[in-house]
């Protein structure tokens, strides 16, 4: 089911793609306005001076030079480092300008603006429940970034809303994928790199119509649900007790193994079967019970 869990997303294929604009340098476009401003103020002042026929034609030429100074100062647009301006003229999409700085383009468009700068979205605590049934708590942080502003702006209605839903659709549906804690599979507690290497793949694959790049996404909680959060806790305590006892009963018996060769071998004393197995079952209750063992001494013969 892991293998995949990214390619059974499937989203529109996104209709428009961003496109430079065409726009120029906003100081000359300033300094021209300005002198355009100036120039039908003197030319209105002049006619007006001039007084008869002239005065209402240099007064109608000034204010045209002057409405022209005003419409091309129109088209005067800042644009902030790490940020974008996306066109629009009539309805139609007409570009988007990255440049930063005072910027001029088309007086008559409609200009949005869209950050570029890397956000964080942090989803906030799902109860879902994994591959195995298991209630779980689970949260997640993304980090991203808007890479085409067209689709931004055009193939979503509001793309912050639309990264935050799927980021808790993405959440959702890898931690319904995998167990909370397996031994022969992945698991979302052990496997934690591949999880969310994983999480980053679907989440760029719902994203991507958007126009939305992700960077890097971590699970920042995982729990058990505190309904069964004792109930497993004291599964996992258990776990960890037999996993230890199984490796001390290991080395008891390696132990005793190395006592009866050593002693074979330097024929300190000979055992016959029945005392061979006294001996064994003697060193393993020393070697593996959880107390300090009590010694007793035997004043007898070794067959009393």
């Amino acid at each position: 089911m892991g293998d995949g869990t990214a390619a059974a997303v499937e989203m529109p294929r996104p209709q428009i793609v961003e496109r430079a604009a065409r726009d120029a340098g906003g100081w000359p476009m300033l300094g021209l306005a300005v002198v355009l401003v100036l120039a039908g103020a003197g030319v209105a002042v002049a006619g007006a001076a001039a007084g008869g026929g002239v005065a209402v034609a240099g007064i109608a030429a000034g204010v045209l030079v002057a409405v022209a100074g005003l419409v091309l100062a129109a088209g005067l647009t800042p644009v902030a480092p790490n940020e974008a301006r996306v066109l629009q003229v009539l309805g139609r999409y007409a570009g988007t300008v990255r440049t930063d700085g005072l910027r001029w383009v088309n007086p008559i468009t409609d200009r949005r603006r869209v950050s570029t700068r890397i956000r964080n979205h942090e989803t906030g605590i799902a109860k879902v429940n994994d591959l195995d049934g298991n209630p779980i708590e689970i949260s997640a942080v993304v980090v991203w970034q808007v890479r085409d502003t067209a689709r931004a702006v055009f193939e979503v209605d509001d793309f912050v809303e639309f990264v935050a839903f799927q980021t808790e659709a993405a959440v959702r549906h890898i931690a319904g994928s995998f167990p909370y804690d397996a031994d022969d599979r992945i698991s979302l507690r052990d496997n934690a790199d591949e999880i969310t290497a994983r999480m980053s793949e679907e989440l760029a694959l719902r994203v991507a119509s958007a126009g939305v790049e992700i960077i890097e996404s971590r699970i920042t909680r995982l729990a058990y649900a505190p309904e069964i959060a004792q109930a497993m806790l004291r599964r996992q305590q258990a776990g960890a007790v037999v996993a230890a006892r199984q490796r001390i009963v290991e080395g008891a018996v390696g132990m005793v193994q190395l006592a009866l060769e050593r002693l074979d071998e330097q024929d300190v004393v000979d055992l016959d079967e029945e005392r061979k197995a006294a001996m064994v079952s003697n060193l393993l209750v020393v070697l593996c019970a959880d107390r300090d063992a009590q010694p007793v001494v035997n004043t007898g013969t070794l067959y009393q």
